[in-house]
């Protein structure tokens, strides 16, 4: 075990043991979401510690992501709701900042995005098909504004992801698109933006078709096109 590096000394191992204990019980389904930990007083008396440990660790815990806490009379710490959207983000913030080459993070979206594609054609409500048909006729609108057109490609990729009904893909392209997807494309013109939608158009008729193993194929052929067209422009972004 790892003792968290805003911790020092015995009281740093102590409260270490604590987050790693209720991370162990979180894992293990002992804790679910909205279950009460207690509070400071609670926390220590369970482990055996000081009040101070029992405050480091609850606040190590709250800066996590794995606990609320709330003060005052009737407050404490409670395992929280979850929010992957929220790390997804943050996710995505540590691969800029850990300067994660963009070909390796194209090849992981492309990976996610072709699993995504083939469990939509699965998966895929009526409601979702047509929200990705309403996505298609909103992008042909926007041929005109290339920007505008971009954003919604965006959301037309997501919401094939959304449509896999497998969460954590959902939340992985979330992350990659965060660092991957740029949000003004300086290459785009007109003719690849048609294009771009005909390819959306396919893919849609795939997933509608319930055809999986095509859907797959035609995702990964076409991010595979993108990741060819950013690493080789070295100065600009191109996305779908």
């Amino acid at each position: 075990m790892t003792v968290h590096p805003l911790f020092a000394g015995r009281s740093a191992t102590l409260a270490s043991r604590i987050v790693a204990d209720v991370r162990e019980a979180l894992f293990e389904r002992r804790y679910r979401p909205g279950d009460f930990l207690g509070t400071e007083k609670d926390v220590a008396a369970r482990h055996g510690v000081s009040r101070m440990v029992a405050r480091d660790a609850l606040r190590t815990l709250e800066g996590l992501g794995i606990v609320d806490i709330s003060r005052g009379a009737g407050g404490g710490a409670r395992i929280t709701r979850g929010n992957p959207q929220l790390f997804a983000e943050a996710l995505a913030v540590q691969l800029e900042l850990a300067d994660i080459d963009r070909e390796e993070i194209l090849a992981a979206q492309g990976a996610v995005e072709s699993l995504a594609a083939e469990l939509a054609a699965r998966h895929a409500t009526n409601d979702e098909i047509s929200f990705l048909k309403g996505l298609l006729v909103q992008a042909e609108g926007l041929l005109h504004d290339l920007d505008e057109f971009t954003r919604s490609s965006l959301q037309f990729h997501l919401g094939v992801a959304e449509a896999s009904h497998n969460r954590v893909l959902h939340y992985q392209l979330v992350s990659l698109q965060h660092v991957s997807w740029p949000s003004r494309n300086r290459t785009l013109n007109r003719a690849v933006a048609k294009k771009i939608l005909e390819a959306h158009r396919r893919l849609v008729a795939l997933i509608e078709a319930r055809d999986a193993g095509g859907a797959r194929q035609f995702m990964e052929a076409h991010v595979g096109m993108i990741r060819e067209r950013r690493v080789a422009e070295s100065k600009s972004s191109v996305c779908c």
